[in-house]
């Protein structure tokens, strides 16, 4: 048991050990972590102070090195100020024999304009006045057919009322006539009825007393069977009596109504044959109006055809204008394509130009005229008349470019004074090679100098040196390769 016990606190003992090295190490670890940290915060602070020094000392130099050049940029600025005050007040004395020219063309031009103005207002107070005198006419015209209008239609607007008058009293004695043969012919159908029924009543009772009288013994048989059957025949049709009795006033009602029909129907046969006669009149009236309006129609069907073919017509030549639009603006893009190509060309151009100008062209671009007062004022008058020829025509419509052209003269004659020069100087510069080349060859001998005529072998003007047997070699030249050149170069 013993023996057990101290093994385990062996075994404890290590694991203690091991746990103890981790904690050292970890420490360890942490220290040299917080060592390192704090010699990175010490490092990052120095390289800050270091920054913040050498952009001090940078912004230092940048100071002096300023003030140095504005010494440097303010003598060389004076001196352009010199140069630019000479120039400028060349230039000033010359803008201001402009100014006076100008003036001076200006005051012409205003007396040229006040003249040509009053002849304007002149004109245009003629042109007022027989627009006044011709609004007159028309106006007193106007006023006329307005007048004989007028009267025209007042005339017609009274005919056509008396016409109406007359038309309208027509009718009403026309309707007064028809309503007193109405109660005439009533009055004679009334007396006819009542004479015949007078007649027919009379003749009725003679039959009658006849009749009694020879029927008075049979009906005084006959009366009893007739109480017996009256008795009988009333007890029978009682409820017929009554019927005949009601259907008696109802037929009275009836013919009343009748005869008040038949008057409306009088009434409506006359209102018919006027209406009749107005609708016939009407007829004749619309044919004539659908005759005129069928011819108006044909008038109107054939401006319409000739209008659809002037339409047809317009839209053609509408259509061929559009094309030829369309491809004269295609070509005039194309035109402006390549005139905006050689503007920009020229713009760069200029561009190029403006950098290689120098002091004295930049204040004072265009060259005085070397023409005097007299002969300006002469070219002057020229120019403002009225060209006869194309060419001065063509030159006239140009006037604008003149300054271009004579910038562009001057730079032309300059290009030209300095290709004289050089050629000059090349035919000097050749001459000066010659006599340096003979110079070389009095002075080296060799194969090739003895071979030619050489000076210092030269004795009262023949040549003492011996002839060569061997035809003269060609020189050698030495080549380079440029791909060679170009690597030692860059």
């Amino acid at each position: 048991m013993p023996k057990k016990r101290g093994r385990k606190r062996a075994a404890l003992t290590d694991e203690e050990r091991l746990i103890m090295m981790q904690q050292k190490r970890l420490a360890e670890e942490e220290m040299t972590k917080k060592k390192e940290d704090m010699l990175a915060q010490f490092l990052k602070e120095k390289l800050a102070k270091e920054e913040r020094n050498s952009e001090l000392n940078l912004h230092k130099i940048t100071l002096q090195w300023r003030t140095v050049l504005r010494e440097v940029k303010a003598r060389e600025l004076r001196k352009d100020i010199e140069i630019l005050s000479q120039t400028f007040e060349r230039v000033v004395d010359c803008k201001d024999n402009v100014i006076k020219s100008l003036a001076k063309d200006l005051t012409e031009a205003e007396a040229q304009y006040a003249h040509a103005l009053r002849s304007h207002l002149h004109n245009i107070d003629q042109l007022l006045e027989l627009q006044r005198c011709r609004i007159g006419y028309l106006e007193e015209d106007y006023q006329t057919e307005l007048q004989a209008l007028q009267k025209e239609f007042d005339t017609e607007r009274k005919i056509i009322i008396g016409h109406h008058n007359l038309e309208s009293r027509y009718l009403q004695d026309v309707l007064l006539a028809m309503e007193q043969n109405f109660t005439d012919s009533e009055y004679e159908a009334r007396l006819d009825f009542q004479s015949t029924r007078d007649d027919v009543k009379n003749k009725n009772l003679e039959e009658k007393h006849y009749l009694r009288m020879q029927l008075e013994g049979k009906v005084e048989e006959l009366w009893k069977r007739f109480q017996q059957a009256l008795r009988t025949y009333t007890e029978a049709t009682e409820d017929r009596k009554f019927a005949f009795e009601g259907l008696k006033r109802r037929d009275e009602k009836s013919t009343k109504e009748i005869e008040m029909q038949m008057r409306k129907l009088q009434k409506m046969q006359d209102l018919i044959g006027i209406l009749k006669n107005k609708i016939a009149l009407h007829a004749r009236e619309s044919e004539e109006q659908n005759r005129r309006v069928r011819d108006e129609k044909e008038v109107v069907l054939k401006q319409l055809q000739k209008l659809k073919s002037e339409m047809n017509r317009a839209r053609a030549k509408a259509r061929s204008n559009l094309a030829k639009l369309s491809r004269e603006s295609s070509g005039a893009l194309k035109v402006l394509e390549r005139v905006m190509q050689k503007a920009e060309l020229i713009l760069r151009l200029a561009e190029m130009c403006r950098r290689l100008e120098s002091e004295e062209e930049k204040v004072l671009p265009f060259y005085a005229s070397s023409l005097t007062w007299e002969e300006q004022k002469t070219v002057d008058k020229v120019v403002l008349e009225k060209p006869e020829e194309p060419l001065a025509q063509m030159m006239h419509d140009y006037v604008g470019l003149e300054r271009f052209w004579q910038r562009y003269n001057k730079v032309r004659l300059e290009q030209l004074s300095l290709e004289r020069t050089k050629q000059a100087l090349l035919q000097d510069n050749l001459r000066l090679r010659q006599l340096l080349k003979q110079y070389l060859d009095g002075i080296s001998v060799n194969d090739e100098v003895l071979s030619q005529i050489n000076p210092l072998m030269i004795v009262n003007q023949q040549n003492i040196a011996p002839p060569s047997s061997q035809p003269a070699k060609p020189p050698i030249y030495n080549v380079v390769e440029a791909a060679l050149e170009v690597k030692r170069i860059l």
